[in-house]
């Protein structure tokens, strides 16, 4: 069967006659068993998978069909599927079967998208590697003795390997752009409240977004002007209309761009990045766009404030997970108060832990307000510096992450390492505006490496447009 690259080329083909949603999710089924080894999904769907696209068919032999028709779609271990286990990569949650889908996965089984699996991820969202899964590691397909980047993996790989068209992921502080950035494919984190959370395992709530992993942008943008919009089951969610991404790409006028000067020149940065990343912005410039170098001089504030912010978070979302309600129970227990400690302690990870102890010490009465309330503080700083900026300008250009995908067990042991895998990610979190990573070339290894844009809030159209238009440019060079 002939090798799908793209949505357009699926659609091209059931149009033709040449295949059909059936063979389409039997070909992906095929490639998930052939490259297994990269460990990218922890459950496929298969026979829910064939009698959805049996549906599909069906559908299009009558002439009544989704715009997703033929779209095969992976999603994350943190979003509910009803009928289907979902247990966050994290052996608290063992044997949890979701009891309703999340409202993004809905709206796109709603247009007839096929889900084919759920897959691997770092446990509860808390990772940069995909090192920290119940399920094990995910195997970068570029270099199978590199990280894919996390805590969206499974995800990334997932595209990568053409195990599906599209998959979703979850971005807290870079969870799908640093992935994308390491596996050489498009990721997006949309302005925070632009999709519904509704069904999302959360992490930290005030910062988790579902993000979406394509081989292009266009694929992108159709899945985002479908998922995104108003839910009554989420009252966090923006009521804004949602534009027709999809139809918004031609890209044609002068813009400006800003970059950061402390990000070109971070000691951190990787020189092959470095010189990549200049390019690019050596070329908007030749062509006339307005390209600016500007000072962030709050960049050092930025991992604190997230870190602080998002393990308070976490400490109070999985408070729930206690083994009373549901997923595992320690079998050693010998009074309430044993079963209450004993299954905390052995049903999460090391990772997750970490974080949940940090986040009960800043969140303690002794240290609120020193931490807590000091880091809600410089977050609206960093808000308000980067709204600002991006009032004068139209787009923020960086670099994704500051090196290319590194190996396994390099930052283990030392999780500041770890943690500043995101120093370019997290501002667009922390201020909950829109960035998506793009492709920008490789190292002297041949590793990807990623192009990180920012727009305002809710500028996704232009986001994808400008994106759409660097990529094709890209490509060219």
């Amino acid at each position: 069967m002939e090798k799908f690259l793209s949505f357009d080329e699926i659609k091209k083909s059931l149009e033709n006659k040449h295949t059909d949603c059936t063979a389409i999710v039997n070909y992906y089924l095929n490639n998930i068993q052939t490259k297994a080894h990269l460990n990218a999904f922890v459950e496929v769907y298969t026979d829910s998978a064939l009698e959805q696209a049996a549906k599909v068919d069906e559908k299009i032999n009558s002439g009544n069909t989704g715009r997703l028709a033929g779209m095969v779609i992976g999603i994350k271990d943190v979003l509910c599927y009803k009928g289907h286990e979902s247990n966050a990569s994290s052996k608290i949650l063992e044997g949890f079967e979701s009891q309703f889908t999340a409202t993004a996965v809905q709206r796109l089984i709603d247009e007839d998208a096929i889900i084919i699996g759920r897959l691997n991820c770092d446990e509860f969202g808390m990772g940069s590697s995909n090192e920290n899964s119940v399920h094990g590691k995910v195997l970068n397909a570029a270099d199978e003795n590199r990280v894919p980047g996390g805590s969206s993996g499974g995800s990334a790989v997932a595209v990568q390997a053409n195990l599906c068209t599209v998959s979703l992921g979850t971005d807290t502080g870079g969870s799908v752009r640093q992935p994308a950035a390491f596996t050489g494919i498009v990721g997006i984190k949309p302005t925070y409240s632009r999709v519904s959370r509704w069904g999302l395992i959360a992490y930290a709530s005030s910062f988790d977004t579902i993000g979406i992993f394509s081989r292009n942008v266009p694929d992108n943008a159709l899945v985002m002007e479908i998922m995104a919009g108003s839910d009554d089951f989420d009252s966090t969610v923006s009521k804004k209309p949602v534009p027709h991404y999809s139809e918004l790409l031609h890209f044609e006028k002068r813009v400006k761009i800003a970059f950061l000067k402390e990000s070109i020149e971070s000691p951190a940065l990787q020189p092959e990045i470095k010189e990549n990343t200049l390019t690019v912005l050596e070329r908007l410039k030749n062509e006339g766009h307005q390209v600016d170098e500007v000072n962030f001089p709050l960049l050092k504030y930025i991992l604190p404030t997230y870190y602080i912010l998002t393990t308070a978070e976490a400490s109070s979302n999985l408070s729930r997970f206690d083994g009373v309600k549901y997923g595992y129970r320690t079998p050693n227990a010998h009074n309430l108060e044993s079963m209450y400690k004993l299954t905390r302690s052995e049903g999460f990870g090391d990772e997750v832990k970490r974080r949940i102890m940090l986040g009960t010490f800043v969140l303690s009465a002794s240290y609120y307000d020193a931490y807590f309330t000091k880091a809600q503080k410089v977050r609206r700083l960093i808000k308000e510096f980067t709204e600002d900026l991006l009032n004068k300008y139209d787009y923020i250009i960086m670099p994704t992450t500051p090196s290319t995908a590194f190996k396994f067990g390099e930052h283990s042991n030392d999780p500041v390492a770890m943690y500043l895998e995101d120093l370019f990610t997290v501002q667009a979190s922390v201020s909950g505006v829109p960035a998506i990573s793009i492709p920008n070339g490789f190292d002297k290894s041949g590793l990807p490496i990623g192009l990180q844009i920012m727009a305002n809030s809710f500028k996704e159209a232009e986001l994808y447009a400008f994106a759409n238009y660097l990529s094709t440019t890209n490509n060219k060079q």
